[in-house]
């Protein structure tokens, strides 16, 4: 398959979303977990190789919980009893000492965070967006990253989601909005070529 994407490692960095111990342990559709995790490691392969910025995004609240939300809504999600290893990285990342290393509270990755700051001392002016959930945590980033100004590239097969119809929602009607929707396979070809 021949890419059509154009990727320029000097202005583009890596946003990868919580791929962490304990939001990896749920089951995840319509990609299984293991693969999203795969598909990840192939795009941090290569773009480690490239010298590109590598941000790893992962959620935690306080100790004390007091930074948790607490709006009204139908359905809440509970960070109390947690395990310790929560918020740990998966160990595929093999994260480096390079990687920079992103706690949120919330969905999104760039309220309340450094994240928009570090990419724009980098000159970074494209993101490639990946991990889990697709209507959680990579949306809610991609819309604010979107507000800001950033290009950005959805890797569908490296994300996913608690049920095909919410990744599906998400990869089909807010995504294209915001940028371009790709597969692994097009994100690593296309930095390939760009080294040649």
């Amino acid at each position: 398959m021949e890419s059509k994407l154009h990727i320029n490692p000097k202005t583009t960095a890596v946003v990868v979303i919580d791929l962490q111990k304990g939001i990896t342990a749920f089951p995840s559709r319509p990609h299984e977990t293991g693969k999203v995790i795969q598909n990840t490691v192939k795009i941090l392969d290569v773009s480690r190789k490239l010298n590109m910025p590598i941000f790893l995004v992962h959620v935690s609240p306080s100790r004390d919980f007091k930074d948790a939300l607490r709006p009204q809504s139908e359905k809440n999600l509970s960070f109390e009893n947690l395990p310790e290893d929560w918020a740990e990285y998966v160990p595929e990342l093999r994260v480096q000492p390079s990687d920079f290393q992103i706690l949120k509270r919330q969905w999104g990755a760039f309220y309340g965070t450094e994240l928009d700051l570090q990419l724009r001392r980098r000159g970074i002016q494209t993101i490639i967006l990946l991990g889990i959930s697709t209507n959680k945590g990579v949306e809610s980033t991609a819309r604010d990253a979107y507000e800001r100004g950033y290009n950005q590239l959805f890797v569908e097969d490296a994300m996913s989601a608690r049920a095909p119809e919410e990744h599906f929602c998400s990869i089909k009607n807010v995504l294209p909005f915001l940028g371009k929707v790709c597969l692994t396979e097009e994100v690593v070809e296309a930095l390939n070529k760009s080294n040649s």
